[in-house]
C-alpha cells in the first residue's frame, strides 16, 4: 500500500504502518481515555490515557491477528505473504498470487474472522471467568466486543471484505472462473458501499444533523476498492482468454540468418527508425536469435556482403520466450516480472509467429474494448 513505511518483521513478514493508523491510535487513545476517566474517578493523573493508549495497541494488535491468520494460510498453501499494513480500515495482507483452487481462498478468506472470534472468545472467558474488575474488565469487554464486530464486519459479502473473498470463491467454484467470481463480489461491495453511504447521509436528510462521517468513510472506502478490483478483474478475464499469437505485432521485424549484413541493412536498416533489433530465423523460420542494428557498427563495412546475419546473432534466454497458444495473462504477468517491454513468439515446433510488445498488448485491449 502506497505511503505505507515498515516498522519491522512479524514471522518473517515485513510490517508496515500507514499515518492514517496514528490518526486512530490518537483518537482511541483520547476517546477512550475520556471514557475511563468518566467511569472511574479513582484513576488518577495521565493513567486514564495511558490505559486508553494501551487499549488503542492492543486493539491494532487484534488486527494484527487477524491478518496474520489470512497470512499464515497463505503461506501453508506456498503463496508468499508481500507484507501486513495497518491503515486507517484495519489491515490488509498483501499476497504474491492467488490460491490455485476456490477452496483454498475461501481458507485463507475465512482465517481472518476465525481468528477475531477465537479472539472474542477468549477476552469474553477472561472477563467472565476471573474476577478481574473496573477498569480492566472494561478494557477486556471492549476487545472483546471489537473483535466480535472484526469479525461480522469482514464477513459482509463483498470485496475488498473477507466476506467477499468467500463469496468469490463460491463463484469461481459455480463457474469455475475465478475472475467472475471477483467481478460478481465487486459488485457486491460496491451495493454495500452505496448503502454505507446512503445511511451516512440519512441523518442529514431526514433531520437536517450532521452525517455520519463514519459510514460516509467506510462506503468510499467500500466503492473505491471494489470499482478497482472489478476493472482490474474484467481485464484479467479477458486476457485470460485470448493468447500470446492474438497480440503478436503484424509485420514484426524478423530476418533470415543467411542474408548478408549488407542486404539486412539496405532491406530493413536504412530508411526505418523505428526497430533497432531484428528476431533471426533459420531456413525453417525457427527462431535463432537477435540481431541488434548497432552490432553493424563492430563489423568493417567493406565487408559486409561476406558476413551474415547468423554471425552477429545472439542467442535469446529461453526464459524471454513464449509459446503462441500461452495465456496473455499469462504473459503479461511475465512483462511485469521482468520489466521488459518485448518478447518473441513461438510456436510448439520452434517456428516463429513474431514479436509482442507490451503495447501491443494494450493495444488489443484497448480493440476488445470497442463496441463491434
Amino acid at each position: 500500500m502506497n505511503g505505507t513505511f515498515r516498522v519491522g518483521n512479524l514471522f518473517g513478514i515485513p510490517f508496515n504502518v500507514h499515518p492514517s493508523w496514528f490518526l486512530i491510535l490518537g483518537l482511541v487513545t483520547w476517546t477512550y481515555g475520556n471514557g475511563l476517566a468518566a467511569a472511574f474517578p479513582g484513576l488518577f493523573g495521565p493513567l486514564p490515557w495511558i490505559l486508553g493508549l494501551v487499549t488503542g495497541l492492543l486493539l491494532f494488535a487484534s488486527v494484527l491477528a487477524h491478518e496474520l491468520g489470512h497470512s499464515f494460510v497463505a503461506i501453508s498453501q506456498g503463496i508468499e505473504v508481500k507484507s501486513i499494513n495497518l491503515f486507517l480500515f484495519g489491515g490488509l495482507a498483501q499476497l504474491e498470487k492467488e490460491s490455485k483452487t476456490p477452496a483454498e481462498a475461501f481458507w485463507i478468506a475465512i482465517a481472518g474472522p476465525i481468528v477475531s472470534l477465537l479472539l472474542f472468545g477468549i477476552f469474553t472467558a477472561i472477563g467472565v471467568g476471573t474476577p478481574i474488575s473496573g477498569p480492566l474488565a472494561a478494557i477486556l469487554g471492549l476487545l472483546a466486543s471489537i473483535n466480535l464486530a472484526l469479525a461480522l464486519f469482514n464477513l459482509i459479502p463483498g470485496l475488498p471484505l473477507d466476506g467477499g473473498n468467500i463469496l468469490k470463491a463460491a463463484v469461481w467454484k459455480i463457474t469455475g472462473n475465478p475472475y467472475k467470481g471477483i467481478i460478481f463480489a465487486s459488485r457486491v461491495g460496491q451495493i454495500f458501499g452505496w448503502i454505507a453511504i446512503a445511511s451516512g447521509l440519512l441523518p442529514l436528510v431526514l433531520y437536517g444533523s450532521t452525517a455520519n462521517f463514519w459510514n460516509l468513510l467506510v462506503g468510499w472506502f467500500l466503492l473505491q476498492n471494489a470499482g478497482q478490483s472489478a476493472q482490474y478483474a474484467t481485464v484479467q478475464d479477458k486476457l485470460a482468454g485470448l493468447t500470446a499469437e492474438d497480440a503478436v505485432i503484424p509485420n514484426s521485424p524478423i530476418v533470415s540468418a543467411d542474408i548478408s549484413l549488407r542486404k539486412f541493412a539496405n532491406d530493413y536498416v536504412i530508411g526505418q527508425n523505428r526497430w533497432r533489433k531484428f528476431l533471426v530465423t533459420d531456413e525453417d523460420g525457427q527462431l535463432v536469435g537477435a540481431i541488434a542494428v548497432d552490432d553493424l557498427k563492430t563489423v568493417s563495412l567493406e565487408i559486409w556482403p561476406q558476413i551474415k546475419v547468423r554471425e552477429l546473432t545472439r542467442s535469446i534466454a529461453e526464459s524471454d520466450i513464449v509459446k503462441s497458444n500461452q495465456s496473455l495473462l499469462e504473459v503479461a504477468t511475465l512483462i511485469e516480472q521482468k520489466q521488459i517491454t518485448q518478447l518473441p513468439v513461438i510456436r510448439d515446433n520452434g517456428v516463429l509467429v513474431g514479436l509482442l510488445e507490451k503495447t501491443s498488448i494494450i493495444d488489443l485491449m484497448q480493440r476488445q474494448a470497442q463496441p463491434a
